[in-house]
């Protein structure tokens, strides 16, 4: 496991990298519909990393058939069982699962232990070290949750998924790396289209690790997600042969959150 014991990793002095671009795709785990066409997207188009749901039905298989690709922690605290065995069960459902209205609640070292628990179960399914941390619905939003993923990160070296300029500033100032600028949503309508990814590409900042979040799939077979035939029209547009040739004109390879790494 990378958590080792010992004083954490140094975090280099954040400096401006050269311009860098990581396309990676949440929900790996989710369900098998959404696994194999967020897997066709790594393997046969332009999405270079993802992030594993460690706590559901799915999540084994998912990273078995994962192997080769740079896969990160996909944390959720927000539906499904802890994997924590001391997760309080004041907050936890009747169900025993997660309450994601009652998250900002959480004590930090609550969080802290969960997102220990959900790291070590990614890396013993992948057999491997994760790659960063993220955050279903970003619920690292919340000032506890941030902290107490950051202490795991820090002591990991892992880099973690900053949305804006004020959490990107608390993860630096807790230690903890992360990307330059970030592009991504999920609501009503598709994304990630191809008219989308063209004016993303075209406005990408000439420096720094820039992150397009995105959620390319196919149809969930066994869950219900309000994102659902979304999921297909963003693996067509990151299938496509023209996305491909636009990120090649424009003398970019998309990389994973390895470019950032602390040691």
């Amino acid at each position: 496991m990378a958590l080792l014991p010992g004083p954490p990793p140094a975090l280099k002095e954040h400096a401006t990298p050269p311009r860098a671009l990581i396309l990676s795709a949440d929900d790996l785990g989710y369900d098998p519909g959404i696994t194999r066409g967020l897997l066709q997207a790594l393997r046969e188009g332009v999405v270079s990393s993802a992030t594993l749901l460690v706590n559901t039905p799915w999540s084994e298989e998912a990273a078995r058939q994962s192997q080769g690709l740079a896969i990160g922690l996909h944390l959720n605290l927000d539906r499904g069982p802890p994997v924590g065995p001391d997760f309080p069960r004041e907050f936890r459902s009747m169900e025993g699962g997660f309450i994601g209205a009652r998250v900002d609640a959480l004590p930090v070292d609550v969080v802290e232990a969960e997102v220990f628990a959900q790291l070590g179960r990614a890396e013993r399914l992948l057999g491997r070290p994760a790659t960063h941390v993220d955050v279903h619905k970003h619920l690292h939003r919340h000032p506890r949750v941030l902290e107490g993923l950051a202490r795991v990160a820090r002591r990991a070296g892992l880099p973690v998924r900053s949305i804006d300029t004020a959490m990107r500033d608390a993860l630096r100032a807790l230690g903890v790396a992360t990307n330059d600028a970030f592009v991504g949503e999920s609501g009503e309508a598709a994304y990630w289209t191809p008219e989308r990814f063209a004016a993303a590409l075209e406005a990408l900042p000439t420096e720094g690790v820039t992150e397009w979040m995105c959620h390319p799939g196919h149809l969930p077979e066994l869950v219900t997600s309000r994102y659902a035939e979304q999921r297909e029209v963003e693996l067509a547009t990151f299938l496509h042969p023209r996305s491909r040739e636009a990120l090649e004109r424009a003398g970019l390879r998309p990389t994973d959150f390895r470019v950032l790494g602390t040691s």
